[in-house]
């Protein structure tokens, strides 16, 4: 089968040819039909990220996996072949380490993939494998965030920074947990756009000098309850502590790998603010927002951005890498 293997020795994408998979016993094996490409996948690529529990040097890519059900491995109860699936991002051994799919084992850039039964999520046949793949990380992650780490309750007033890939989901999710005012806080114009078109109140230029008191006009001079960061960018962290509120929380989604500074203890201690680390999303989440999809709660058909095969990885790589287009997800298809 093809599938997309990076050689971290030499931080290089290949697309070869590997031998099909057979599911060990425990295991399903999908006949994959999307995968999503995130800028994750871009970081191992380049070396910003390095994968903590691989055991070897070189690994196919993938963790956002939609397919069918083509074989179980022995014991695997509760699956037949031909059913729609979608794969969690990762698991958990024993001990409780978190091993992610496509980064500590093989992943879905390939025709064929093995997962443990219990990563194996059913979806319904209204939900295209298009969309459906983009579930684990790229929408659970701000659902997470959102709803578990931020906590946020319907009228809050927040703020996202950062509408790309997760912050866009931020948007829709965020309008329907019934947060308000919905702010997206993002530097290119088109983003900006688009995130109104996805349901925020209002779109702001993070450069603009009016920025602090069009954040305080927008929520009656209260300020944040809470703001999300998902650019990963000190800047944002900064701008963020000026305009939350009263029991304020900064919820911080994206990874810069700097310091986190609170310029004055006196104001954050006094307002009772609370600045929260985020990361990644739990099964329970991704189960949640298959049954939202279902229910017609939750439309991602904006999120794919393009669809190519899996024979031009590398190029979803590069668009992916300079945001041509300004992608939410591109997606791979084998």
């Amino acid at each position: 089968m093809l599938a997309g293997r990076l050689h971290l020795t030499e931080r290089a994408l290949r697309l070869e040819t590997v031998p099909v998979p057979e599911p060990a016993p425990g295991q399903v094996r999908i006949k994959v039909a999307a995968a999503g490409v995130c800028l994750s996948d871009v970081h191992l690529i380049d070396g910003t990220l390095t994968p903590l529990y691989l055991p070897g040097d070189v690994v196919t890519l993938g963790h956002e996996v939609a397919g069918v059900v083509d074989a179980l491995g022995d014991g695997v109860e509760g699956w037949q072949p031909g059913q729609r699936v979608l794969l969690q991002a990762g698991e958990r051994d024993r001990r409780g380490t978190v091993f992610t799919r496509g980064v500590d084992y093989d992943g879905g850039w390939a025709e064929y993939a093995v997962a443990s039964q219990e990563t194996v999520v059913p979806i319904p046949d209204e939900l295209p494998f298009e969309q459906a793949c983009v579930i684990p990380d790229a929408v659970s992650t701000p659902w997470a965030a959102v709803t578990d780490t931020g906590r946020t309750r319907p009228g809050e007033a927040v703020a996202v920074w950062g509408v790309g890939g997760l912050g866009a989901h931020a948007v829709q999710l965020l309008r329907l947990v019934g947060a308000a005012p919905l702010i997206a806080v993002e530097p290119l114009a088109a983003a900006r756009d688009r995130a109104l078109a996805l349901g925020a109140d209002a779109a702001l230029d993070p450069g603009d000098s009016a920025f602090r008191d069009a954040v305080l006009g927008l929520t009656d001079g209260r300020g944040l309850d809470v703001a999300f960061d998902f650019a990963g960018v000190t800047a944002v962290r900064e701008q963020a502590l000026t305009v939350l509120g009263r029991r304020g929380r900064l919820v911080l989604a994206g990874i810069a790998n700097k310091p986190v500074t609170i310029p004055s203890d006196s104001p954050f201690n006094h307002l009772q603010q609370a600045v929260l680390g985020h990361y990644g999303s739990e099964a329970e989440h991704v189960e949640q927002l298959v049954s939202l999809a279902r229910q017609r709660r939750l439309d991602l058909s904006a999120s794919v951005s393009d669809v190519l095969p899996l024979a031009e990885a590398d190029q979803a790589v590069r668009r992916v890498q300079s945001k041509q287009g300004n992608p939410i997800r591109l997606i791979l298809r084998p």
